[in-house]
Order: C-alpha cells, then sequence, then structure tokens
C-alpha cells in the first residue's frame, strides 16, 4: 500500500511539472514569436506611411508650398531610405505587376511570375510563403499614383523563421530535460513525502501493538479471578480476599493505562490546550512536592529542597502538575531505603529549571535514549510490580514540549538519575 501511494504522489507531481513546463513554454514561444513578428510589421506599415506620404507630395505639391504639409526633416529622409528586405509591388486593375524592371528580372521570373493579387486582404497584414521555402509578411493597399491601383510591401521573415524555428526546437528539448529531471525530482518528492507517512504508521502500528498487549495482560488477570470467584459463588469474600484485591489492583491499574492513552491520543492529534496562566515556580513545585516528601519519608529515604528560581512563568498548572507527579513517582518508585531524592529549582539563560535527582537504581547508559519512548521500560518486571505502563515520561515529554520546553535525563556521577526540564519565562 506504502509503495502504490507512492508512485500515486510521484504520477501526481510529474503530472504537475509537466503541465507546469508546457504552459511556461507555450507562453514563452508566443512572447518571442509575437516579439519578432510585431517589429516586422511595424516596418511595413512605417513603409506604408513613409509611400503614401511621399505620394501625396508628388500628387498635390500647391499644397506643400502652401504650407498646409509640414516640409520634410532629416528623419523624414532618413526614413525615405530604402528598405533592403521590403519588396514593393505595384498592380494595375489587371492584377499585373507594373515595377518588372524595380523588382528585378531575377526576382521576378523566379518568384512573382505566378503570383497572383488577393484584394480580399486589402490594408490587412498577411502572411506569404514562396517555392514553400521562403517567408514574408504581406501587406496591401490602395495607391495614390496615376495607372497603379494597388501596392503591395513584402518584408522577408526568413531570419525570423529560422529563430523561431530554432527555439522552438531548444524549447522542446529543454522541456523533454525537465520532464527528466521531473521525474526524478518527483520520485524524490514522493519519497520524501511519504516519509512522515511510514514513520506515522510505523509509529502507530506500534502503539496499537503495545497498546494491545498493555491491555491484554490486566483484562486476563481480572477475568480468571473473576471466574474463580463465579466458580464458587458460597465462598465468603473474605476467604477470597486475596482474588478481589489483585482485580481491583488491575483495574486501577487498567484505568491508569486507559487515561494514559487517551492523553497521548489527543496530544498527537493536537486535540488538547493548555490553559496557560502566570505562576511562580518555587511556590508551585513546593506545592507539590511536599505530599512526597511525606510519603519518601514514611519509606526511610533522605529527601531534600532546594529553590533558588524566583520566576514567573506562563504555564498550564494541572498539565505541569501531572509533570511533577510522574517524575517524582518514578524517583520514589526506584530507589529504596536510605536513597535520596531531592528536587532543585534554578534560573539558566532566562529559562526556569527544575531538577529532580535521585540515587536509585539508575538508568544504562545505552539505554538512555530511549526512555522517552511509548511503552519503554528498563525493568519490566519492577515496572509492573510497581504499576508502571511505561507511558509516563513520553506524557511528561509532551507537556515540556507543549510548553516551549526542554526535557533531558542523564546518570548520576555514582547512582541514580537527574531529570533536567527547563521552561520559558
Amino acid at each position: 500500500m506504502v509503495r502504490k501511494k507512492q508512485l500515486t504522489f510521484m504520477f501526481l507531481n510529474l503530472i504537475a511539472f509537466t503541465v507546469i513546463f508546457t504552459i511556461f513554454g507555450l507562453i514563452i514561444f508566443g512572447q518571442v514569436q509575437t516579439t519578432l513578428i510585431s517589429e516586422t510589421d511595424k516596418e511595413l506599415l512605417a513603409f506604408q506611411r513613409m509611400i503614401t506620404d511621399d505620394n501625396q507630395r508628388e500628387v498635390s505639391p500647391p499644397a506643400y508650398k502652401e504650407g498646409r504639409f509640414a516640409p520634410r526633416t532629416a528623419d523624414d529622409r532618413t526614413r525615405m531610405m530604402p528598405n533592403p528586405r521590403i519588396i514593393v509591388l505595384d498592380w494595375n486593375e489587371n492584377g499585373e505587376i507594373m515595377n518588372e524592371d524595380q523588382i528585378g528580372t531575377l526576382i521576378y521570373e523566379n518568384y512573382l511570375l505566378d503570383y497572383t493579387l488577393d484584394p480580399k486582404t486589402l490594408d490587412e497584414i498577411t502572411s506569404v510563403t514562396m517555392e514553400e521555402s521562403f517567408h514574408f509578411r504581406s501587406l496591401l493597399f490602395e495607391s495614390a499614383k496615376d495607372g497603379i491601383a494597388y501596392t503591395q510591401l513584402l518584408i522577408n521573415i526568413d531570419a525570423e523563421h529560422t529563430v523561431l524555428n530554432n527555439f522552438g526546437k531548444l524549447l522542446i528539448l529543454c522541456s523533454f530535460v525537465f520532464v527528466i529531471l521531473s521525474i526524478s525530482a518527483s520520485y524524490l518528492l514522493s519519497k520524501k513525502m511519504m516519509k512522515p507517512i511510514i514513520q506515522s504508521w510505523d509509529k502507530q502500528a506500534e502503539f496499537v501493538e503495545n497498546a494491545s498487549h498493555e491491555l491484554r495482560t490486566p483484562l486476563t488477570i481480572i477475568q480468571n479471578k473473576l471466574e474463580l470467584l463465579l466458580a464458587e459463588p458460597q465462598e465468603k469474600i473474605i476467604n477470597r480476599f486475596e482474588n478481589i484485591a489483585l482485580s481491583l489492583s488491575e483495574t486501577r491499574r487498567l484505568s491508569k493505562l486507559t487515561s494514559d492513552l487517551l492523553t497521548l491520543a489527543r496530544a498527537d492529534s493536537a486535540e488538547t490546550e493548555l490553559a496557560k496562566k502566570p505562576m511562580a515556580v518555587d511556590e508551585f513545585v513546593k506545592r507539590v512536592w511536599e505530599p512526597y516528601r511525606e510519603i519518601a519519608e514514611s519509606q526511610d529515604k533522605h529527601v531534600w529542597l532546594h529553590l533558588n528560581s524566583n520566576q514567573t512563568i506562563e504555564a498550564d498548572e494541572i498539565r505541569l502538575h501531572q509533570l511533577l507527579v510522574i517524575l517524582l513517582d518514578n524517583a520514589i518508585k526506584y530507589t529504596s531505603t536510605h536513597d535520596s531524592i531531592g528536587v532543585k529549582t534554578y534560573v539558566d539563560n532566562q529559562k526556569a529549571v527544575i531538577e529532580v535527582t535521585d540515587t536509585g537504581i539508575g538508568i544504562q547508559e545505552e539505554n538512555i535514549k530511549h526512555v522517552f519512548d511509548r511503552f519503554y521500560r528498563e525493568d519490566c518486571a519492577r515496572s509492573r510490580e510497581t504499576g508502571g505502563t511505561g507511558l509516563g515520561l513520553s506524557i511528561a515529554q509532551w507537556i515540556v514540549t507543549s510548553h516551549g520546553g526542554t526535557i533531558s535525563v542523564s546518570r548520576n556521577e555514582q547512582n541514580g538519575t537527574t531529570f533536567k526540564v527547563k521552561l520559558p519565562k
């Protein structure tokens, strides 16, 4: 399925790239063609105005003498210079060329001998092809000279046509190269797009597998104990106290596991919103620490508290309370009699830091990178005895990250572990 999705993304990207390159090529080619042809058309129109103006001067010389027409300027005389690209054809009413001598016998006999007049294109600029090899732009208009009915201007555009042909071939070649590059880019992009999907899929599959395993164990225990109770319905509760107590313990564990799974599921879907408000770090830590101090002292464990933060941060008090409970609960679970548990707060680079330290069994160096993974437990047997599910530190990491902070873990020089939480002001 993953391979199929990757090929689908690749095909869609390839189509998108191909369409974009095609449209881009057509636009560029159209702009170049329009620019080249429009320049030749301007030359034709300018030459037409020059001829018309010159004919008016010859037909009505008195008008120029009286000053009704401006005299020729140097620019006018320059524009009247013959354009070597333009051929002028003078036609009579019978459709015969009148200026054969001016055109030249060679050009006339080779290209214009069978060329006919088309009055339908009067005052329009059209394209004309001669001998299937020579390309012209043509402008036909009525003439004011005696004996000449029409004047036709032909401007050779073979150079422009060659440029357009070469440019078109270049565009096709570039488009082909770009399509090849698009295939490679589409493959790489589809692979990159699928990577987080594959990771999410694998993570979800692993999560479901681990959750199923964790849920199956307490459910099996509860089911077995209840079946034993049903097998002897006349027995007194006191005689089956252990079965009932174990079922109740597994029920509590199952309830906690379900709650943790729901928290992580909401965190993954970004449904949980934080209710942040100003709170004093030291005062908050002291309030959460107090009941755990009493628990630790009742187990003959040494406890200490150093508060040196004096910072006020914007945070969700309920979530931070959950964070400290997870860290303190782990510290108590994984320490023995006469071990030490302490909490320290201070400021580092304008951030409030909370450290929870213990001298318990600690974490192996090679396992430190896995402690925040879901369902990870270094000592599964010890975790099951203490009711651990392997989700607490994953939840702790999410809480810290959602506050824009960081959480890290390190081994102490002698024994135990230190969890360091940094939160922005």
